[in-house]
């Protein structure tokens, strides 16, 4: 009791100096959630999923993307595929202005492009452009790239946001093109957006004036403030709770494309050894899981991929180390462990579905001898010790949603540099590479669905389940989309 008593004085305080919602359709003020600080406000700097959400408002690509995955244009108004695979003309959108007035013109895009890809001396932003050979501006509305080598994914890397060029305050206010632009940030309280008024898609002009995002890793507070009418949307909301709200409230429930897991640190011992990594799967009782901490809205998973992905999602894999505590103990006496061992899993305290999946691994694996300590730890802290640094033996961790098969399976890419479980293995590798560069669409999904059947096989993780994403909100709010990446669309909402 004094824990949610604590909670509310907190979530009271927090909103002490906000006013009441403005009126008219087109001056109304959101206020919403969210669980963890931005890791930086800078996409280039980027990597938790809920700042990425957020950033979407404020950034945009050549191309983006529909409910449904689709990749259909964005900045660029239409682009043309040479039928090597090797170029891409984007003919490029007029009248676009970024929030500073800057006009959109193909200089940002070279200048964009010049950074991801690591050309003309700059260091490379993401290895996902590492195919671009060359950029090339036609005019101030046509822009050109072309690759080394087919990358048959290359336009869901399009998506990327467009940067404009000669602005270098990005980290402290950072400035796209999209419906909502940055206001503020008091670190620890809230981020504003504001409605872009010389947005160029009338169709996507946001219809709320204002949107304040309320940072908040106590759910207790999270829907005391909803309860109380201090917020109007709880995003992220752990389902019992979710369905104890449901009469008063509007519940929105998606799938998401994201994949919890227990990673494992493959090169420590024991998990270096892989029939103790195996042990491990058997041990975890995924039906516990999904049903104690997602209240059944989750999608159980044998894989690094959810079946949100469709035809590239391998379906044989199903029931791929099946719960067994039994066949568990076997293995971990195979590799000489009859009596267990001790481990750490180091979870990030402001997740709390991580924390309490941890707590019921705990639990399962001690059935099989294997004693586990739980290490929460600040956010900011598991993206410098464990995704950062390696420094750890287990984690749990949701890997966010994407549209591009590879970005899933590179995270197990041997030379990537975000593969915190460590995980090698040749075969993954050579798979991996080769479906890059794969035009024909049969073999580059055989290639995936082999790389899934190595991870399944090698357990680099224990691949737990694809959790709903679900929000609450009050019921005259509208317009809740749902996306196979993380995105809060906060321009498609309004006040009925």
């Amino acid at each position: 009791m004094k824990a949610i008593l604590a909670a509310t004085a907190a979530c009271l305080a927090l909103f002490a100096s906000c006013g009441g919602k403005e009126k008219g359709p087109e001056t109304e003020v959101l206020r919403t959630n969210v669980r963890v600080e931005p890791d930086s406000l800078f996409p280039w700097k980027s990597a938790a999923a809920d700042t990425r959400a957020i950033l979407r408002n404020i950034f945009e690509g050549l191309m983006t993307f529909d409910e449904n995955g689709k990749i259909i244009p964005c900045l660029a108004e239409s682009v043309t595929e040479s039928d090597d695979h090797l170029q891409y003309k984007f003919a490029l959108r007029k009248g676009v202005l970024f929030h500073n007035g800057a006009p959109f013109t193909s200089a940002d895009a070279v200048y964009t492009y010049e950074n991801l890809a690591g050309l003309n001396g700059r260091t490379p932003v993401s290895s996902s452009f590492g195919s671009v050979k060359e950029i090339a501006a036609d005019g101030d509305y046509g822009f050109t790239v072309t690759l080394s080598k087919p990358v048959p994914t290359f336009l869901i890397q399009a998506t990327e946001p467009i940067i404009p060029r000669g602005y270098d305050k990005q980290t402290e206010s950072p400035v796209g093109s999209g419906p909502y632009k940055f206001a503020s940030y008091d670190i620890g309280q809230k981020i504003v957006l504001e409605r872009f008024d010389g947005y160029w898609n009338k169709k996507g002009r946001a219809k709320i004036a204002r949107v304040e995002i309320y940072i908040m890793s106590d759910e207790t507070a999270v829907l005391s403030a909803l309860q109380s009418g201090q917020i109007h949307y709880a995003q992220s909301v752990s389902a019992p709770n979710a369905r104890a709200l449901e009469k008063k409230f509007s519940i929105q429930n998606y799938p998401q494309n994201m994949v919890q897991i227990l990673g494992m640190n493959t090169m420590v011992k024991p998990l270096n050894d892989a029939r103790v990594r195996k042990a491990v799967a058997m041990a975890v009782n995924k039906d516990e899981i999904i049903s104690g901490i997602f209240a059944g809205y989750a999608t159980k998973l044998y894989s690094n991929f959810s079946p949100i992905l469709g035809e590239f999602y391998n379906d044989k894999l199903k029931g791929e180390n099946q719960f067994s505590p039994e066949k568990a103990k076997a293995l971990l006496a195979e590799a000489g462990y009859h009596n267990g061992f001790s481990v750490t899993i180091t979870v990030p305290a402001s997740y709390q579905m991580h924390v309490d999946t941890a707590e019921i691994i705990q639990g399962q694996l001690a059935k099989i001898g294997i004693r586990a300590i739980i290490n929460p730890i600040e956010w900011a802290a598991w993206l410098d010790q464990v995704y950062s640094k390696f420094n750890y033996e287990m984690t749990i961790i949701a890997f966010s949603g994407k549209l591009d098969p590879a970005d899933v399976l590179r995270r197990y890419y041997s030379t990537y540099n975000r593969n915190f479980t460590r995980y090698y293995n040749e075969e993954f590798d050579a798979d991996f590479q080769a479906a890059q560069s794969e035009t024909d669409l049969k073999e580059r999904i055989r290639l995936y669905k082999e790389c899934q059947r190595f991870l399944a096989e090698d357990c680099p993780a224990v691949f737990i389940c694809d959790p709903n994403t679900i929000g609450i909100s009050v019921k005259n709010l509208r317009g809740h989309k749902g996306y196979p990446v993380s995105y809060y669309d906060y321009s498609s909402l309004y006040f009925e």
